[in-house]
């Protein structure tokens, strides 16, 4: 019996280690209400990071439908100077988490404060990669995180979905010979034309082709982070941790290389699987956001 139990006991706790969710969360006490969102821009800023935009959800979301759960719901985009560039000139699926989402919100009614983030093993298994090459870059997230919550407990989200679509969703546009300059032109106006009329805004842009540097592998790289309310809205309700892959980073990019233009994006079913989202109105709108977006890039890449 004795022996029976032990190896229960292993067996357990070597369970209880591989139960691990796709995002960190980071949950502190705030009745106070010290802590806000502001105070994790400042910390990035001052880590090396770049902030494409502190969105405040909950004021859009009152803006909308006149109503929030939230006293507190943000999502911050960030990208690191050094890292995250290192990062991208190993693998160009790096466009994608350039910038990369960080969630705080605090719900009405309650004390605790959570901040979300992918892990490197979730943003690994996206790209396609080995998860070694994101510690760096994990570390100091997660690091920049506890210095604005010191008190905080680290926990994971539930157990993934299972998910075996891409995760990442692509398509190409073949140069043939032809100027790529003049290509990547026509791209860039047939997305930024089309967001508007599917219901999405573009909160901010970064052209990485100058800050790669000389041993850069791309002859371009820009990226877009792209929002839709109605997404955020029906996720917020049951899993505002989510928010984390939010605003989509979308990449465009054209290797030396190579005689195409790339166009791709974290497909929503990162959301649906990351973030265990089971709810039929916040799949539905997930589902919509991919297939409107997908026909923004197919005109595009015509």
């Amino acid at each position: 019996m004795k022996r029976i139990l032990t190896f229960l006991v292993a067996f357990i706790s070597v369970v209880s280690l591989h139960a691990q969710g796709d995002l960190h969360m980071f949950a502190v006490d705030n009745k106070d209400g010290k802590v806000n969102a502001n105070m994790v821009e400042d910390a990035f800023n001052k880590a090396g990071f770049a902030i494409g935009i502190n969105s405040h959800i909950s004021e859009g979301l009152e803006k909308k439908y006149k109503h929030t759960d939230f006293t507190i719901y943000n999502a911050i985009s960030v990208y690191h100077k050094k890292h995250t560039l290192d990062v991208m000139k190993k693998t160009e699926n790096m466009g994608v988490f350039a910038p990369m989402g960080v969630s705080i919100f605090q719900r009405k009614g309650e004390d605790t404060l959570y901040i979300s983030v992918l892990t490197s093993e979730t943003q690994a298994k996206i790209m396609g990669i080995d998860s070694k090459i994101l510690k760096d870059l994990e570390h100091v997230v997660t690091d920049t995180i506890m210095k604005v919550v010191p008190t905080a407990k680290h926990l994971y989200s539930e157990d993934s979905l299972e998910e075996k679509r891409d995760l990442i969703t692509k398509f190409e546009h073949q140069l043939n010979g032809s100027d790529w300059e003049e290509a990547k032109e026509g791209i860039e106006e047939g997305i930024e034309d089309n967001l508007e009329r599917f219901g999405f805004v573009m909160p901010s842009y970064f052209d990485f082709s100058e800050e790669l540097g000389e041993e850069s592998p791309y002859d371009f790289m820009v990226t877009y982070s792209i929002c839709k309310i109605d997404v955020i809205n029906a996720v917020s309700k049951v899993r505002p941790e989510a928010a984390a892959f939010a605003p989509c980073t979308t990449m465009v990019y054209k290797k030396k290389d190579e005689d195409k233009i790339v166009v791709g994006f974290t497909s929503v079913y990162n959301w649906l699987s990351s973030a265990a989202i089971k709810d039929k109105e916040a799949r539905n709108q997930l589902m919509r956001a991919q297939y409107d977006f997908e026909t923004i890039l197919k005109t595009a890449i015509r």
